[in-house]
């Protein structure tokens, strides 16, 4: 009999082991940073001659490791290889397939380190921040195969005379997995395993941003001896690739994390019916968000300015769940502004693979880069700029106007220090669109009708908090506050799977809430089955 479920627990790197184990994984990883990575279709390994190079953010010269790129001849093979697989596949036990998951977790947590440094390398993750990714990966693994033994067998229906009706459900067929760069592990872990420990066959195809550590979880994968073809590796271009894997027939369903744009792409092209499909093609979509913590006059300054902080700048703000706007009363938002920005001032920033463990890494490639320095530009001119370096500095080198947030460790990868603008209006385009950096919006509201008037201003509903004191207006957060999800008196990042499911509202996607107990039943379909006594 399993264990209940529970989170995996995070370490202290300040605490000398976990430092110790965490500097030789490090090692242990730069000295295989370069190798090649075939496809794998059918189980088969593939060469090819065209390659995706991996770099390492910080140092964009250092090559994080080749994998081979495929194209649209590869694509159909792949999804022919799932098609075949899916025939057998789909037919074992629902338990067996568990075991799967449960054991490939197993080698993940005793790997924990070595998984978390390819992060740092190829992400330019903090160490806590891949450790995290890492241990969420595990969490999908061991709730997802809990789930399954589940949801396998017969499910409650109200008994009816001289009949035997039963429910059940039954996987949907070949599915296009398309995780985004930003959780390499955990969230591609998780979609992969969700759509293969449901029955169906899955045609993976990873960030091209970060594909190695994908193929690392390949390998484990390949280790638990999952049969050939339930998972193929297909790492391409979106255009080619992608565009084929999500037009073809025989898809069956496709599970997307990424920007609104492609999302939105991918829900178009998915709807249209081509010659020789029989289904409507499903689709799971997570697409972004404009995250938002709202601090009213009446919340503790301290603990509010701290989770700003952390919920903007972790990981560089480059998660769908960042604060983007924090927004303010009026009558607190110069003290408020003047904690923030006190705690803004403390972070590092600097190359994570480097033994002093900085707070904050680079962006993850050059294009990202650039597109963040234009929304700094666009923030020079809607609003005042609080802390960071202007567009023209950092297009200069710039590496941080403050001593706390110089870059000590490389000048050539792709820094941008913690940026923050104030006087941003509701309807600017800094509190509008998802930048997907270290950039904080600030605005301010006048009572918590106009905060809230201003926190659901947007397209997007994927998470928010609020700070507050007074239990009046966080139960009126709680049913105004249109969010996927919601939280009261703490950050808006670091969702934990079956603690709080994860996925948004409106334009952040289909809130499909990952890591929660109905989300295995979107990769599958209910058979109701009767027979006359």
């Amino acid at each position: 009999m399993l264990m209940p479920y529970q989170p995996e627990s995070y370490v202290n790197f300040a605490d000398p082991e976990p430092r110790r184990q965490m500097l030789e994984a490090l090692k242990c990883v730069e000295s295989q940073l370069g190798r090649t990575y075939p496809l794998r279709i059918g189980g088969k390994k593939i060469e090819t001659s065209a390659k995706i190079e991996s770099l390492n953010p910080a140092r964009p010269e250092q090559i994080v490791g080749y994998v081979c790129k495929a194209g649209q001849d590869e694509a159909l093979a792949a999804v022919q290889a799932a098609e075949t697989a899916f025939k057998t596949w789909s037919r074992v036990a629902p338990e067996a397939r568990a075991r799967y998951l449960l054991r490939a977790a197993a080698i993940i947590r005793h790997r924990v380190y070595e998984f978390s440094a390819w992060m740092v390398y190829e992400e330019s993750k903090s160490w806590i921040e891949a450790y995290a990714d890492t241990c969420e990966c595990i969490d999908f693994l061991e709730f997802y195969a809990r789930e399954m033994m589940r949801l396998g067998g017969p499910q409650p229906v109200t008994p009816y005379p001289g009949e035997e009706n039963e429910l059940r459900y039954i996987p949907l067929g070949v599915a296009v997995v398309i995780p985004p760069w930003n959780f390499p592990l955990a969230i591609m872990a998780g979609m992969t395993t969700a759509a293969a420990v449901t029955g169906n066959t899955v045609v993976l195809k990873p960030a091209s941003t970060a594909p190695v550590i994908a193929a690392k979880f390949i390998e484990v994968l390949e280790e638990v001896m999952l049969p050939p073809g339930v998972v193929n590796f297909l790492p391409g271009p979106g255009g080619q690739v992608g565009d084929t894997l999500v037009d073809h027939p025989r898809t069956r369903l496709i599970a997307f994390t990424g920007s609104r744009d492609i999302g939105l792409r991918i829900f178009e092209r998915a709807a249209k019916v081509h010659p020789g499909q029989i289904w409507l093609k499903r689709t799971i979509l997570e697409m972004g968000g404009k995250d938002c913590i709202v601090v009213t006059d009446k919340a503790d300054l301290d603990a509010a300015a701290e989770a700003v902080v952390a919920s903007a700048f972790g990981f560089q703000g480059q998660k769908c769940s960042a604060c983007s706007r924090l927004i303010v009363d009026e009558k607190v938002h110069a003290s408020l502004v003047e904690k923030v920005l006190q705690q803004a001032k403390k972070l590092t920033i600097g190359d994570p693979a480097s033994p002093e463990n900085y707070f904050m890494g680079a962006v993850i490639d050059k294009p990202a880069y650039e597109k963040i320095i234009s929304y700094i530009e666009i923030g020079e001119k809607e609003g005042s700029l609080l802390l960071g370096n202007t567009a023209t500095e950092l297009r200069k080198g710039g590496i941080g106007s403050n001593p706390q947030s110089a870059i000590r460790n490389s000048q050539s990868g792709y820094f941008i220090p913690p940026t923050i603008f104030d006087g941003i209006a509701p309807s600017a385009r800094l509190a509008q669109e998802e930048i997907f950096g270290p950039v904080l919006a600030i605005l301010k509201g006048r009572g918590l009708d106009e905060l809230l008037t201003i926190a659901n201003g947007t397209e997007y509903g994927l998470t928010g908090a609020i700070f507050s004191n007074d239990r009046a207006e966080l139960e009126r957060a709680r049913n105004e506050l249109h969010v996927g999800n919601l939280y009261l008196n703490r950050k808006c990042t670091g969702a934990l799977v079956d603690v709080q499911p994860f996925g948004g509202f409106n334009m952040s996607g289909t809130d499909s809430k990952a890591g929660g107990r109905d989300y295995l039943q979107l990769f599958m379909q209910g058979k109701s089955i009767t027979e006359r006594l």
